[in-house]
C-alpha cells in the first residue's frame, strides 16, 4: 500500500468525528503534527501561522489535559485566546448552547474548541454559526484528536515486524483496547482511525461494558484478558468511566484489576507489549502503578504529542500560513 499523502488539504470544514475521515485525510493530519512536533523542540516554541485567528476554547465538561493541550497549541501558532468554562457562565442563568456559541460568534471569533456531555453537540454548533467546529470530546460519541495523536504516538513505536508505522502504514497492526468501551469516545475514534490506517483492533472488557452489536464495527471481541494480550503490539487501557455508568457494571475495582488490569506479569509475559492510555489513570485498576512507570508506556509520549496534533488540526482547519 502506498503511504504518499495523496492530497495537500482537508476535505472537511470541520473536525467532529473520524468516522466520515478517511485515510489520506489522517494521515495528512498526522504527517503535519510531526512537522509541529519539530516546533515544539525548538528555543522558541512558537510560529506565526495564526496569528490573527481567534480560537475560543467552549468547555461545558471538566478537563485538565485536553484543555490545556488545545490552549497550548492555540499558543504556539500565535492565535488569540479565549477560554470559556460553563461555570459562572451565562449557562448557569439558563442560556441555551446555541445562544451561548452565537453570541461568542458574534465577538467575531473564527474556531470553536467544544467539549460537551451531550453526543452530536459539536455538529448542533455547526448548524449556527459559520466558524470552524472542533470536536473535542462529546459525550460518549468521539473525541477525535486523542486518537490522532494515539496513532501519531503509536507510529514512534519500534516494532521491527512493522517498518511502515513511520509513513503511517499500520496494516497488520495489533491493537487492543481494554476497558468500559460502552461509555468510551476515546475507543470509538480509535476504532475508526486505527481501522482506516489498517490495524487489527480487539476490545476487551467485561460484556457489561461492550456496546450492542460491537462487532459491526469490524473489531475483535473478547472478555479475556489474555487472548487480547496474545499477539498484541500495543495495549491500550481506558479508564473506568464512572460518572457516565447508570449503575455498577462490575463487582468491584478490585476485581476489575484482577481480570481486566495489565500488571507487570504481563509485561514479562509479553516481551514486545507497549502500554498507552489516554489518561487519566486510575493506578491499581486499569493499570498497575509499575506498568504505570515502565519504559515501555508511552502515556507521557501521548501527552506531548496532544499538543502537536491539536496544532496540526487547528493549522489545518483555518487556513494557516507556512510553518517557518
Amino acid at each position: 500500500m502506498s503511504n504518499e499523502n495523496t492530497i495537500d488539504q482537508l476535505k472537511h470544514r470541520h473536525l467532529l468525528g473520524l468516522a466520515d475521515y478517511d485515510a489520506d485525510e489522517i494521515r495528512l493530519i498526522l504527517q503535519t503534527a510531526r512537522e509541529m512536533r519539530t516546533v515544539l523542540d525548538r528555543p522558541i516554541k512558537r510560529v506565526p501561522s495564526l496569528r490573527g485567528v481567534t480560537v475560543v476554547n467552549l468547555f461545558f465538561e471538566s478537563s485538565t489535559r485536553t484543555r490545556i493541550s488545545f490552549e497550548l497549541a492555540e499558543k504556539r501558532l500565535s492565535a488569540d485566546v479565549v477560554n470559556f468554562s460553563a461555570s459562572g457562565s451565562s449557562v448557569s442563568k439558563g442560556e441555551t448552547l446555541k445562544d451561548t456559541a452565537q453570541n461568542i460568534e458574534a465577538m467575531k471569533t473564527d474556531v470553536v474548541v467544544i467539549r460537551h456531555s451531550s453526543p452530536g453537540a459539536p455538529n448542533f454548533l455547526t448548524n449556527w454559526i459559520e466558524g470552524v467546529v472542533i470536536n473535542a470530546g462529546d459525550g460518549a460519541h468521539e473525541h477525535p484528536t486523542q486518537a490522532l495523536l494515539d496513532m501519531l504516538t503509536m507510529s514512534e513505536i519500534d516494532i521491527p515486524s512493522h517498518s511502515g508505522l513511520a509513513d503511517f502504514d499500520f496494516s497488520g497492526l495489533n491493537v487492543s483496547i481494554l476497558g468500559d468501551i460502552t461509555h468510551s469516545r476515546v475507543a470509538r475514534s480509535n476504532i475508526y482511525g486505527l481501522s482506516a490506517l489498517g490495524a487489527n483492533v480487539t476490545l476487551c472488557g467485561p460484556r457489561t461494558m461492550m456496546p450492542v452489536e460491537v462487532e459491526e464495527l469490524g473489531v475483535r471481541v473478547t472478555d479475556r484478558l489474555d487472548e487480547a494480550l496474545e499477539g498484541c503490539d500495543v495495549a491500550m487501557a481506558l479508564r473506568i468511566q464512572l460518572e457516565r455508568q447508570g449503575g455498577p457494571l462490575f463487582p468491584s475495582l478490585r476485581e476489575y484489576h484482577d481480570r481486566f488490569g495489565i500488571k507487570l506479569e504481563h509485561l514479562k509475559r509479553y516481551p514486545n507489549l507497549r502500554i498507552m492510555h489516554p489518561g487519566p489513570v486510575n493506578r491499581g485498576v486499569e493499570l498497575a502503578s509499575e506498568v504505570v512507570d515502565h519504559e515501555r508506556a508511552v502515556i507521557l509520549n501521548q501527552v506531548t504529542n496532544g499538543v502537536a496534533v491539536r496544532m496540526a488540526v487547528l493549522y489545518l482547519l483555518s487556513g494557516g500560513t507556512a510553518i517557518e
